[in-house]
């Protein structure tokens, strides 16, 4: 059978010019709209934007009362069963580029090539294949081993030359492993970015050059006054409510405000992927748990997502447990309002597949969660648009709807700056140019657990602890 996203992209023919007509253009830089222009579309790009565009020949796409942004990116997933069923999500959702944080290599950059070259329609891919953790990692199917400095210099060595684009580092690295990575790093030219392992603080992992967090983990022990007490000094028989109550009452203002100074001035960027936060703290409410999008997720990772089922991670939870979990995300959250008024830069990411971070869905879930943590429609808008250009530094070809960048954009029914739950009122995506209307979109959108029995991988992603 012909994977859907395959299928499209051998069935729709070439991109050929298009004008999406007295459209509003959302400037995501600016956070200002240019409105009534016409965008003129031409071999995967951006070739004109004004009140007088020429466009004979060109497929008209009607875009009165409708709002154009840049295509938006999930910072943070792990693409299982990607061309089969999650680059339809995806795309059906408007997430035009994706960062996966550890998927088979191979498979990957089978993916990523075929995405390329046209004949799979799917995201722009920025991939690190391998977890780099310590030597008994978490996730033993997709992990290198690292226990040593020479073990984890190796590690960045392989990395590299197996095609990936950046180095993920996990939570159990030893410290001189962990240093020797970021110095291996540095000296190769290559990104390095992940978890926070437990052996390192967040200052240190940021000095260190680490280039993104994953999470937040580190970070709300980070602004605790007893952090080097609770990380000396764990007592045996301590309950995760005591751990996370102690770290909390002991939050200090003036210790957060100078942390988040040196991510500012270390340029480390953050990725809170509170989608993923959000349900590990609710998994055991079956309201939250009753979400009609089930229906898209194949039935294996549905039985994964039950937290009293395969999970690991859960098996042993306590009510006390899942109480902890939710203070701490309330914390969290805080945390991340306030990091973006000082101005750390943030990304949006889901970690799907993990429980409940919904393939394509997710990103919205997460713009909104970012809304409701503090940020403005805005500056929900940039993590999921332009940061993710700039964490690339892809400034110049993509990221905003400007004359000479790809056309990857989404068509909106209503303005996200006013509200940034319209980012789910989508009404086209345009993936290099190549125009799927609503029509498409539903056919996307109805590609669902009819593929239950499709074989997956096991969602690797978040471990639980902080």
């Amino acid at each position: 059978m012909i994977a859907l996203a395959a299928a499209l992209a051998l069935a729709l023919p070439a991109p050929k010019p298009i004008a999406i007509s007295h459209v509003s253009v959302v400037n995501v830089e600016s956070g200002r709209i240019q409105k009534d222009v016409t965008v003129l579309l031409a071999d995967g790009s951006i070739t004109a934007i004004g009140k007088k565009v020429s466009f004979e020949n060109a497929q008209v796409v009607d875009g009165t009362g409708k709002f154009l942004i840049p295509g938006l990116w999930d910072m943070h997933v792990h693409c299982c069963n990607a061309e089969d069923h999650f680059f339809p999500l995806f795309l059906a959702n408007g997430v035009t580029g994706i960062r996966d944080m550890a998927d088979p290599l191979d498979e990957l950059k089978t993916c990523r090539t075929n995405v390329e070259n046209g004949t799979l329609l799917g995201p722009r891919m920025v991939f690190s294949g391998p977890i780099v953790d310590g030597p008994k990692p978490i996730w033993t199917d997709i992990s290198i081993a690292v226990g040593t400095p020479e073990e984890g210099r190796k590690a960045v060595e392989t990395v590299q030359q197996s095609g990936a684009d950046f180095v993920k580092v996990y939570s159990l690295l030893p410290r001189d492993a962990y240093f020797a990575i970021a110095d291996e790093a540095k000296k190769r030219h290559m990104v390095f970015a992940g978890h926070v392992p437990e052996a390192i603080t967040a200052v240190e992992a940021s000095d260190a050059g680490q280039k993104s967090f994953e999470h937040l983990l580190s970070v709300l022990m980070g602004c605790s006054s007893k952090e080097n007490e609770l990380r000396a000094n764990p007592v045996p028989g301590r309950t995760q409510m005591e751990i996370v109550r102690a770290v909390i009452n002991s939050y200090d203002p003036a210790k957060a405000k100078a942390l988040f100074a040196r991510f500012r001035r270390n340029g480390t960027w953050q990725c809170p992927t509170l989608t993923v936060l959000n349900a590990m703290a609710h998994l055991d409410d079956p309201a939250f748990r009753n979400d009609p999008r089930l229906a898209y997720i194949p039935g294996d990772i549905i039985s994964f997502w039950n937290p009293t089922n395969k999970d690991f991670r859960f098996k042993a939870y306590t009510h006390d447990d899942w109480e902890a979990s939710r203070l701490r995300f309330t914390k969290q959250c805080e945390l991340v309002g306030m990091m973006a008024r000082s101005g750390v830069k943030i990304l949006a990411g889901t970690d799907t597949p993990n429980p409940y971070a919904f393939p394509g869905f997710g990103i919205h879930d997460e713009l909104a969660l970012l809304a409701k943590c503090g940020l403005t429609p805005w500056q929900a808008l940039q993590a999921a648009t332009i940061n993710p250009v700039r964490y690339f530094g892809w400034e110049q070809k993509m990221g905003t709807v400007e004359v000479g960048k790809v056309a990857d954009l989404v068509l909106l029914d209503a303005n996200p700056l006013e509200d940034i739950h319209n980012t789910t009122k989508i009404a086209a995506v345009f993936v290099r140019g190549r125009y799927l209307d609503r029509a498409t979109l539903g056919q996307m959108h109805k590609h669902k657990s009819d593929s239950a029995a499709l074989p997956v991988h096991q969602p690797w992603g978040l471990d639980t602890s902080d």
